[in-house]
């Protein structure tokens, strides 16, 4: 048997130092006719997966505030105003690479 066998067979171990809690534990699993290994593990990813929810639902909502701020704010400017400050500001940038470049700095 190999080493990745030994370690495929192998099961979590599942230490609760309050006796309390492995009972409340255990009778849960067998609740929910699972193996307290499952339970445990099942019980985390459902954890992780509404902290998860929790975090894109506060984003999407941002988002949301965001966009309806800018579009109060309107942008008025036609494209070729747009265009013409997109590039006067990679200009800018270069300059100041090439500045720092010149000084040793990384860019």
């Amino acid at each position: 048997m190999t080493a990745s066998e030994k370690t495929e067979k192998k099961a979590m171990s599942l230490r609760f130092p309050d006796p309390d809690q492995y009972a409340a534990i255990a009778a849960a699993a067998k609740a929910a006719d699972m193996s307290m290994q499952d339970y445990v593990l099942s019980a985390a990813y459902d954890r992780a997966t509404a902290v998860e929810r929790v975090f894109l639902d506060a984003a999407r909502q941002a988002s949301e505030y965001t966009r309806e701020a800018f579009a109060e704010i309107g942008d008025d400017r036609p494209d070729t105003e747009r265009l013409a400050a997109a590039a006067a500001a990679g200009r800018r940038l270069e300059e100041l690479d090439g500045a720092d470049a010149g000084h040793g700095n990384a860019a």
